[in-house]
């Protein structure tokens, strides 16, 4: 079995929120447009893989609890869907352009972490989610989550 990984993974919480996720036990994390978070999802990920829920076009952004990956990553139904604003008329299910995985719902914070509060700590300084900002999943260091799951209680 590979070494577990983590990550940060974005959704406006109008879009989807965590919340919805805690309501829905597992989902899959669908939409996703963006070639680099793609290849993270098809690539990088692994089943048992921890990632932060991140609430994006917020104020403030925050991250809003924890999911874990639970599936492999698979052909995105979205973008065959001409009714979707996902769809992608020059994917084919022959070859999708667009993958997704499912994660499940793990914890929501009582206290959400926001930007603010994770660009004041040094040794997060050089975390994806500031240098990759338009990626929606971002990968997250061992070190970086240990040190982030510190601040979920309002420390």
């Amino acid at each position: 079995m590979s070494e577990r990984k983590y990550w940060l993974c974005k959704s406006e919480p109008d879009n989807y929120s965590i919340d919805e996720l805690e309501a829905d036990k597992v989902t899959p994390w669908d939409g996703v447009r963006n070639y680099g978070a793609r290849n993270y999802m098809r690539d990088g990920m692994n089943i048992g893989d921890l990632c932060f829920f991140y609430h994006s076009n917020q104020k403030p952004p925050a991250i809003v609890g924890i999911m874990k990956v639970v599936t492999e990553a698979y052909p995105d139904a979205l973008q065959f869907d001409p009714e979707s604003k996902y769809f992608d008329e020059k994917s084919s299910e022959v070859e999708p352009r667009w993958i997704n995985v499912d994660m499940e719902f793990v914890e929501k914070f009582s206290h959400p972490i926001t930007r603010d509060q994770l660009k004041e700590k040094e040794s997060l300084a050089s975390m994806e989610l500031f240098r990759l900002g338009r990626y929606s999943i971002t990968q997250v260091s061992k070190e970086e989550w240990d040190t982030i799951v510190t601040l979920k209680n309002g420390s």
